[in-house]
């Protein structure tokens, strides 16, 4: 198991910690809306997940093409704020076309680790941190970003 390093500003570990909550859910074959919202609407804070990408998701965060399952943008404190994005995915083997594309937009890459047959990583870009999951949830094969910025007032 690797341990992330504690920095100053600790993104990543915000980002993990929102992947876990979103993507457990979902990778236990619940319905997020089930788990996160009661009674299937409401919210949290108001915000209501959608079937695609949240208009104010960052343009500077490629995403792999697919069926958008799950869309969200959830804003925090300070000018925080968190989006979480599932998409339909042909397989395991998509990680790699995301690791390729997230790198080649100029984010560094953390390995996180395996999924059973999936995989996860951390990509950081300033202001950005990424957290993406691929998995195989009840025959699908999904993957889940969790992109979060933090707001740097220096």
């Amino acid at each position: 198991m690797s341990t992330l390093r504690r920095t100053r500003n600790t993104p990543l570990a915000l980002a993990l910690a929102g992947a876990m909550l979103v993507t457990a859910p979902l990778l236990g074959g619940c319905s997020i809306i089930n788990q996160f919202l009661p009674g299937g609407g409401g919210g949290i804070g108001g915000v209501i997940p959608g079937t695609g990408v949240p208009s104010d998701f960052p343009s500077e965060v490629p995403l792999i093409d697919g069926e958008v399952l799950l869309g969200l943008s959830v804003p925090g404190d300070d000018g925080e704020k968190a989006w979480n994005v599932t998409i339909k995915v042909s397989g395991a083997d998509a990680f790699d076309t995301i690791k390729d594309q997230l790198t080649g937009a100029g984010f560094e890459y953390q390995e996180l680790g395996t999924t059973g047959d999936g995989a996860s990583g951390g990509f950081t870009k300033e202001p950005y941190a990424v957290i993406v999951v691929v998995a195989q949830a009840d025959g699908d094969w999904t993957a889940n970003y969790t992109v979060t910025n933090a707001a740097t007032n220096n």
